[in-house]
């Protein structure tokens, strides 16, 4: 599978609820570094992570836009995140069950057919304002 495929297939995934099938795609050493926080390294990690993350957040996100380098060994992705606040998450705003809209972008190593670094940013201070609204 090229790395737009991998990417897609990726957020597909995301957006199914299927975080199984996310695992699948991830390289056994996946380093996964978020927006605020820790590197994560390991799938048991990244499996923990995304649990706590289905706990607390609703989220569909659109307006995926995938990008690839020639080699195919580095990807990007820019798209919208749509979410609702389900839980309250440690250090943050009371969760309420809010909604909000925020642009984001994911940054990708790939190696041996699987992805090997999830880098994501988002704009955490905007994030904030939406849900204390």
């Amino acid at each position: 599978m090229d790395a737009r495929t991998l990417i897609a297939a990726y957020f597909d995934a995301f957006n199914a609820g299927q975080t199984d099938r996310m695992l699948d795609l991830l390289h056994d050493e996946i380093e996964h570094h978020v927006n605020e926080g820790q590197v994560r390294r390991g799938k048991d990690l990244f499996a923990q992570f995304n649990r706590h993350m289905t706990d607390s957040y609703r989220e569909t996100l659109t307006d995926l836009v995938v990008f690839a380098n020639d080699a195919g060994d580095r990807a990007a992705a820019e798209f919208i995140v749509n979410g609702t606040y389900l839980k309250t998450d440690a250090g943050l705003p009371e969760a309420r069950g809010q909604t909000y809209r925020l642009p984001a972008g994911s940054f990708f190593d790939i190696r041996d057919g699987r992805i090997a670094r999830v880098t994501t940013y988002y704009n955490l201070a905007d994030w904030v304002r939406q849900v204390s609204q």
